[in-house]
């Protein structure tokens, strides 16, 4: 089992948000993950 770190997309339209999930590479992008690692918001402000 090949595993991967992926962004799965949340949020709403036009308003995404992401979970970084690692999951195997065979599963597709939005299907059952191993394991939550984060999350990222492209729409904030760095500081």
């Amino acid at each position: 089992m090949a595993v991967k770190l992926r962004l799965t997309r949340m949020g709403s339209k036009k308003k995404p948000t992401y979970r970084i999930v690692a999951t195997d590479s065979h599963r597709p992008r939005s299907g059952q993950y191993i394991e939550l690692v984060g999350t990222y918001n492209p729409l904030t402000e760095p500081k």
